[in-house]
């Protein structure tokens, strides 16, 4: 049980889950018309650190068994949403969309 990484894992999550819902409504009401692949990219991350949030929650509450299972695929989807979100953020830093 000292391994457990579920708890650190729902976290952060739910923190970066909070900052692409604010990255989404901000491209939203400031009508960046031209910028579907960044609305695509977010909303994707989203349903990552969304993943990951109730995948490591249901690990947490795992009561029989081992959950290393579930703490290595929540890890594995929360990567993928970090990598989404820094695909994001860098076509946002180096205008790769056009406004």
């Amino acid at each position: 049980m000292a391994d457990n990484k579920s708890p650190h894992i729902l976290n952060t999550s739910a923190n970066l889950l909070g900052l692409c819902f604010i990255v989404l409504t901000s491209i939203k009401v400031s009508k960046m018309e031209d910028s579907t692949l960044i609305d695509e990219t977010t909303a994707l991350a989203i349903i990552l650190f969304m993943a990951s949030c109730i995948i490591s929650f249901i690990s947490m509450r795992k009561t029989s068994g081992p959950n290393e299972k579930l703490e290595k695929v929540a890890d594995f989807v929360f990567l993928s949403g970090l990598i989404v979100l820094f695909l994001t953020t860098m076509m946002i830093t180096f205008n790769f969309v056009k406004q």
